[in-house]
Parts: C-alpha cells; structure tokens; sequence
C-alpha cells in the first residue's frame, strides 16, 4: 500500500530554525514504530502503552484518528498521536495520546500545532481535550504554554508503582474550546487556516 497523504505541515515557532512536522495516517506497517516508542524506558513513566490490536483497531475504526508524526528535513517518523472521538455529536475530540522519540526540540509543540489544526478547522471541534499524569510535567508545561486550559484533576487515577508514596498519579485533564482557539490564531499563537 502506497503511503497516503500527509496531514498537514507546520513549523514549531515561526522562525528560520523551526521543526517542521507533518502527520500521515498510520499504516499497519507502522505499528512496529509506534509499539516501540510506547515501550521505550523514556516514555513508559508517562503512558499507559496500548496492545498492538488496540492500535490496529484504532487504524480502522472511523472515530479515531491514529497519526504517524514525521520531522525533520526529510519527514522521518518521529512520533505518533492519537485522536478519539472525529464523529462525536458533541464536538469534543480527545487527544487520547502524542508521543515523540526526540524530546525538546520543538516536535511535540508542532504536531500538536498540526493536531489543534486537524480538530478545529478539519473535523469541526468545539472542544479539544487530554488528559497528562500530574508526573509529567514537560507535557502539562507544554499544554499551558500551548493554550489548553486545566479543567480539573482525576484523583489517584492511574498505578504509576514507586513513583509516588501511593503508587498512583492523578490525571490533569485539560482543554481547549474552539473560541479560545480561534483567539489565538487571531493573536498569531496557532498555525493559519
């Protein structure tokens, strides 16, 4: 099968050194990759990894959208993410997961740029929505920093083992609503329609 598409490009920031990224519809030959990048020590702490037919259902099954995140000057798969929820009556898309290989250079912030594009203007969102363990913090900075707002916190939600006195984290659950969005577009914060 031939790859299909990519999403959407953006840079992280609009300057000369930018990340650029896009996103293309997962393939069944990519969920070696994705498996992988769940699994890797770096990541565990911060997810709960998925089972490869959970993926390969997420692939077909049209509510989601599971995403491969390419970067880099000749687009390598860097990541995944993750939508549930592109047909609900309700609007509200959850980012179920995004996971980069490379942190902190400027991936994350331009696939979830591409991604806030994606629910917005692509599948008709009035709410844009996640959840991050309280123990992840470099995620929860870059959900701030990047317009979602905490709504609230899911107490002892997750075992998380010797991480926390308790063996468990509680879940941030964070959002954004299609006017805020549109507010910081207007202000220049997102990428153009």
């Amino acid at each position: 099968m031939a790859p299909q598409e990519p999403f959407g490009t953006s840079a992280a920031q609009p300057h000369a050194g930018a990340v650029r990224v896009r996103l293309r519809p997962t393939l069944q030959s990519d969920i070696p990759f994705v498996l992988s990048l769940e699994q890797d020590p770096d990541n565990l702490p911060d997810i709960t990894p998925w089972e490869r037919t959970q993926h390969e259902a997420a692939i077909r099954f049209p509510d989601f959208r599971h995403f491969v995140i390419e970067a880099g000057a000749d687009f390598e798969a860097t990541g995944f993410a993750i939508l549930i929820g592109c047909r609900s009556p309700h609007q509200a898309l959850e980012l179920k997961r995004m996971v980069v290989w490379h942190k902190g250079q400027g991936t994350g912030r331009a696939a979830l740029r591409v991604l806030k594009r994606i629910a917005f203007d692509d599948l008709g969102a009035h709410r844009f929505w996640l959840d991050v363990k309280s123990l992840n913090s470099r995620a929860r900075a870059l959900y701030e920093r990047e317009g979602f707002a905490v709504e609230g916190t899911l107490r002892d939600a997750v075992r998380v083992g010797d991480r926390t006195p308790s063996g468990y984290d509680s879940l941030i659950v964070m959002s954004m609503l299609t006017g805020e969005f549109a507010a910081r577009r207007a202000a220049a914060l997102e990428l153009p329609a």
